[in-house]
C-alpha cells in the first residue's frame, strides 16, 4: 500500500486546523504543517493532533507550498489549506487509490462555504483542484496568490469522486479585507512578470467577470451571497489592474 503525506501551510489558523487534520486522520501516514510563526494556538493544536510542525517564514503562497513538499516523508502527497477538509466519499476514494494507484495526479472538486452557506452556482461551483499527486511529477506554479499545481507534460491525471470542503470566509467583511491583501499580491506578481495594465482592463475586465459569474454561470441562483461573491470578485479584478497601473 502506498504511503501518503498530508501537507498544510498555516498562519493563525487555530479556528480551522483541528477540523482539517481530523478529516485526514484515517488516510495520512505523515502529516506536515508548515507554519509561518503563528501567534495563536495553531502550532499547539497541530502538534497535539500528531502533526510535524515546521516553522518557516512566509515565502509567498507558491514558494511556501513548494517548500512544504520538501518536508514530506512521502512523494505521494495530499495538499490542503487549513480552512479545508475532506468529506467521507473522498476519504474512501483516497484509501482505494493508496491500495492501487494508477495515475500521477488526481483532481478533486472543492465545495465552497461562504458565510455559512454552501455555494452551488457561479464561478465557485466548478472549482476543481489538483491536490493529490506524486510530487516527483510536478510542482506548484501559477501566479501569487493563485497557486496551481503543474504536472509534467507526460503525467497522467484523473478526476475522482468526493469533495474538498472549503470554509472560505466567515463574514463579508473578512472577504473585503482579504481583497485588499490578495489584489496587492496579484498586482506585484503581474508587475514582476512584466504584465501591463490599462484603463480598458481596469474598466472592462471587472464588468466581464461580474457578468460571466453572476449571469452566465448562474451565480444569481445562490441569492444574496451569489451576488456578493460576483461583485467582490469583480472588485478584486478592478483593484488588481488599478494597482498594477499605478505601479507601472
Amino acid at each position: 500500500m502506498e504511503k501518503l503525506s498530508v501537507v498544510v501551510i498555516t498562519y493563525n489558523e487555530e479556528s480551522n486546523i483541528e477540523r482539517c487534520l481530523n478529516s485526514v486522520k484515517n488516510i495520512a501516514d505523515d502529516v506536515v504543517v508548515v507554519d509561518s510563526f503563528s501567534t495563536d494556538k495553531t502550532r499547539e493544536i497541530a502538534e497535539k493532533l500528531g502533526a510535524r510542525v515546521i516553522l518557516q517564514k512566509f515565502l509567498g503562497h507558491i514558494e511556501q507550498k513548494n517548500f512544504a513538499i520538501t518536508q514530506a516523508k512521502n512523494p505521494f502527497i495530499l495538499s490542503l489549506d487549513a480552512d479545508e477538509a475532506i468529506d467521507e466519499k473522498l476519504e474512501k476514494e483516497i484509501i482505494k487509490i493508496k491500495h492501487n494507484r494508477i495515475s500521477d495526479g488526481y483532481a478533486i472538486n472543492r465545495y465552497n462555504n461562504y458565510v455559512g452557506k454552501w455555494i452551488n452556482h457561479g464561478a465557485w461551483k466548478s472549482d476543481v483542484k489538483l491536490r493529490l499527486w506524486d510530487s516527483r511529477n510536478g510542482k506548484w506554479g501559477g501566479l501569487n496568490p493563485h497557486d496551481v499545481f503543474e504536472m509534467q507534460e507526460q503525467a497522467i491525471v484523473q478526476k475522482i469522486e468526493g469533495n474538498i470542503l472549503h470554509w472560505s470566509y466567515k463574514s463579508v467583511e473578512e472577504h473585503q479585507n482579504k481583497i485588499e491583501y490578495f489584489s496587492d499580491i496579484a498586482a506585484k506578481a503581474y508587475k514582476k512578470k512584466g504584465k501591463k495594465s490599462s484603463w480598458f482592463k481596469i474598466i472592462i475586465s471587472p464588468c466581464f467577470r461580474f457578468v460571466r459569474d453572476y449571469i452566465f454561470k448562474l451565480g444569481f441562483l445562490d441569492g444574496k451571497y451569489g451576488f456578493i461573491i460576483a461583485k467582490l470578485t469583480a472588485y478584486e479584478v478592478y483593484l488588481k489592474y488599478k494597482k498594477l497601473k499605478e505601479m507601472n
